[in-house]
């Protein structure tokens, strides 16, 4: 498998591969610092899996989810591959990682290796696998692809995304079967009453304690540009509300680039 060299990242493409000929279709496989959640700025190794069952009109990786582009690897060789880095964190995200049957067994052997291992899921798919951090990003209405919104322009998406986009008793499971952070994606003050909700829903549900300290708000922006726009009002929202505000940091860092 292709690694990273002096570049930030190396971009693994394909489009219609064989499925057969690997385990998990990986877009891309690097080594970076953490950008978000508890463990901002820790060195770790990315692993980004192509392919998502929601469709956020502002995904932040478009070639996973609205465009898809990956070649399938071997559980074996995307081992090899991160052990080609000195890190002692993996980030397995996408896309939606956990849709991937193999994931499982990624996560498992890394375990047996000793990594630290956090997962980015949308919180719709409970594995049957170790994991150190469970980073749930539920997804809120305004990530719901309308058809003034949809990157494609035609809104063929927005049903299904809003069908599937929430299962609290999906997201309880997850919260009592792992160390888990809740990171909202915030557009503006009109997404805190759902948050609000969900929090409260969640702690009806769930039988582990869901403190407000496991509730991150992070700025919707996929550049520097944008952030700027929105990081101080979810920063303002964060303190209004007494939950964690949660950096961007690769995008202050290296802006959009990819393999960051």
């Amino acid at each position: 498998m292709p690694v990273a060299n002096d570049a930030p990242g190396v971009d693994i493409e394909g489009t219609d591969a064989d499925a057969e000929s690997g385990d998990l279709p990986i877009n891309e496989l690097f080594q970076s610092l953490q950008g978000e959640g508890r463990l901002a700025g820790v060195p770790s190794v990315f692993v980004r899996t192509s392919g998502c069952n929601l469709r956020c009109w502002f995904c932040d990786s478009y070639h996973t989810s609205w465009e898809p582009t990956h070649d399938w690897f071997t559980v074996d060789d995307v081992i090899a591959a991160i052990e080609e880095y000195d890190a002692n964190h993996v980030v397995l995200t996408g896309g939606e990682p956990l849709i991937h049957d193999s994931s499982e067994d990624l996560l498992e052997r890394l375990a047996d290796r000793g990594y630290h291992t956090t997962v980015e899921t949308n919180g719709t798919v409970v594995p049957d696998a170790p994991i150190d951090l469970a980073s749930v990003s539920p997804k809120l209405a305004s990530s719901t692809p309308t058809p003034e919104r949809d990157p494609d322009g035609d809104g063929e998406w927005a049903d299904r995304h809003e069908e599937r986009r929430l299962d609290v008793p999906t997201l309880a499971n997850l919260v009592e079967t792992y160390d888990t952070q809740l990171k909202f994606v915030v557009t503006g003050r009109e997404d805190m009453a759902e948050i609000e909700r969900l929090v409260e829903q969640l702690r009806d549900t769930a039988s582990t304690r869901v403190r407000d300290d496991d509730v991150l708000l992070m700025p919707e922006g996929q550049t520097r540009d944008q952030l700027e726009a929105t990081r101080k009002a979810v920063a303002d929202l964060a303190l209004e509300y007494g939950y964690r505000y949660t950096p961007r940091l690769h995008v202050d860092l290296w802006n959009d680039a990819p393999g960051t």
